[in-house]
């Protein structure tokens, strides 16, 4: 297939608060993972709600620039908004208006001609508590010749239902070609370690689980076949770890939405160059991806 990759998630203005003063971002993780895919060379559309005022106007500028397909579902509440601040860790703590908090997506005849023209769905911080909205995710997503990636990124500031979110994300989940998951994702949605997570995912029959430990790296459990690595090491410091994570998986994804590796070492090798993305990426503000070359 020839189509463009379709992401589905959210689509968002960040707003950057800190000892500087405040900056304004356009992100979101779907939008993140769309905008990544583009600029590693693979045509995206982005399917996700943005409203018809000057923060929408400002999301689709900016995916234009990066030739980023919008499929927009409308929203009553206008654009979502992330207030974002700095833990006493280094990393981002989130607070989300009323847009972000009851996001939806809407599937009309363009967003189901695009999935099915897709040679991949990739799905990232969707509202998988809200039961309607999974089962249509899940119906529009559901031909198998179709592979489909997921990123669950829960935030505590937009989970409504976390027994809801989790029932929903392994309906989705099962049987995906990838699905993505952090320390962050085990502890909030299941308060167990990412380990057992990987486990739970592996037995769900999803093709190739993701992992990602923050400082500690990212590993790859695929067929029977697990490898790891740690943080790429780059020039310069880390500047900004917002984007890191959509990093890993857009670079995964665009490497993997042909087929997955066969080998140890093909998956090390992706494994490899996703978290260089991702150290290059970590190295400027915002959540733009960014390569090392």
């Amino acid at each position: 297939m020839t189509g463009r990759v379709v992401v589905i998630g959210d689509a968002l203005i960040d707003e950057l608060r800190d000892e500087t003063g405040v900056r304004e971002f356009v992100g979101g993780a779907g939008l993140n993972v769309a905008v990544g895919l583009s600029r590693l060379g693979v045509p995206a559309s982005l399917i996700a709600m943005v409203g018809d005022d000057d923060a929408g106007e400002q999301i689709r500028r900016y995916l234009e620039q990066y030739d980023v397909e919008l499929l927009a579902s409308p929203s009553e509440h206008g654009t979502s908004r992330a207030v974002s601040t700095r833990s006493p860790g280094g990393e981002p703590e989130y607070v989300f208006n009323d847009a972000a908090q009851n996001r939806r997506v809407s599937y009309g005849d363009a967003e189901h001609a695009a999935i099915a023209a897709a040679p991949m769905v990739v799905v990232s911080c969707f509202p998988f508590d809200d039961r309607e909205q999974t089962d249509l995710l899940v119906d529009a997503t559901a031909s198998p010749s179709t592979p489909l990636a997921i990123d669950p990124n829960p935030r505590s500031g937009m989970l409504h239902d976390r027994t809801e979110f989790v029932r929903g994300f392994e309906k989705a989940a099962s049987g995906a070609l990838l699905v993505k998951v952090g320390e962050d994702d085990a502890r909030l949605l299941y308060d167990a370690p990412l380990e057992q997570l990987r486990e739970k995912l592996v037995a769900l029959g999803v093709g190739a689980v993701l992992a990602t430990y923050g400082a500690g790296g990212a590993a790859i459990d695929a067929d029977g076949t697990s490898v790891s690595r740690g943080i790429s090491e780059l020039p310069g410091r880390i500047v900004d770890t917002m984007g890191g994570g959509d990093a890993v998986l857009a670079t995964t994804a665009a490497l993997v939405r042909d087929r997955l590796p066969a080998t140890a070492e093909e998956w090390d090798a992706v494994l490899s160059r996703a978290m260089d993305v991702a150290a290059a990426t970590c190295r400027h503000e915002g959540a733009l991806l960014r390569t090392p070359e």
